[in-house]
């Protein structure tokens, strides 16, 4: 029963991409509430599925890598549902889609859904594994954001007016976004790894140089993009290609989460 909730999700988040390529080809997009709409009920049948499964295991449901992936699909989900009203952001819903939508798939379709061992109630311990994922998603919204102004600046040196670019926001507006975002997720891990210190946990080798990297990694980019010492579209690839690398890091963070 739990996984319709998935499927049903996974069907509002390609109902979203699906209306959106087929209004930009025909010409007749117009930011509207439908792909805010289809994102908003995405997120709500994914919540259904974090509620359900957290009632099985009886912690945060993030023991084993497929629910690690579906609470970064719902992380992703709930920063654009605050960011891309926020900031008008109208087309970053289409760009946002098809990442989950392809996280939610590969969960279900992976024999990933292994039954963790129970561990001791740790709110603290829980609070660093969720707040960790969350900070991913925030991460990965950045890299939809840096996506989106590289292909903003592709066109505008192609000199070509397609529908799409008439639909983009300022590529300055997306820059801006891009390093809010890279900031808050990067606050986010920060505030993460000091709950981890305040509950005692002790990680060592492999997991903890994976995240000590991703966390560098962030940490150098904001730092290059204080200091102005990188154009913004080499920020903007470097959120991409910085995530993407992160997303090797949650075989990882899923084994911590179970522990």
């Amino acid at each position: 029963m739990e996984r319709y909730w998935l499927a049903a999700a996974a069907f509002c988040f390609l109902l979203s991409f699906g209306h959106t390529l087929f209004a930009l080809g025909s010409g007749t997009f117009r930011p509207g509430r439908f792909n805010l709409a289809t994102m908003a009920a995405g997120f709500a049948f994914a919540t259904g599925f974090l509620y359900q499964r957290g009632q099985v295991v009886g912690s945060c449901p993030i023991t084993n890598l497929f629910e690690v992936l579906v609470f970064l699909t719902w992380s992703i989900v709930l920063i654009y549902l605050v960011v891309g009203p926020t900031y008008r952001l109208s087309l970053m819903g289409a760009f946002t889609a098809p990442l989950v939508l392809g996280l939610l798939l590969f969960a279900l379709v992976s024999p990933i859904d292994a039954p963790a061992p129970r561990a001791t109630h740790n709110p603290w311990v829980e609070f660093h594994a969720a707040l960790s994922i969350i900070a991913y998603g925030a991460f990965g919204l950045a890299s939809i954001a840096g996506v989106m102004y590289l292909v903003q600046e592709r066109q505008l040196k192609s000199r070509r007016v397609s529908e799409l670019l008439l639909n983009l926001p300022p590529i300055t507006d997306l820059g801006a976004v891009n390093s809010r975002l890279l900031f808050t997720g990067f606050l986010l891990l920060t505030v993460a790894f000091a709950a981890g210190v305040a509950a005692g946990l002790r990680v060592t080798g492999l997991k903890a140089g994976a995240s000590l990297f991703v966390w560098a990694l962030y940490g150098t980019l904001l730092a290059l993009t204080h200091l102005r010492l990188l154009p913004a579209r080499r920020i903007a690839a470097g959120s991409v290609v910085v995530f993407l690398i992160a997303l090797l890091t949650l075989p990882s963070v899923s084994h911590l989460s179970a522990r």
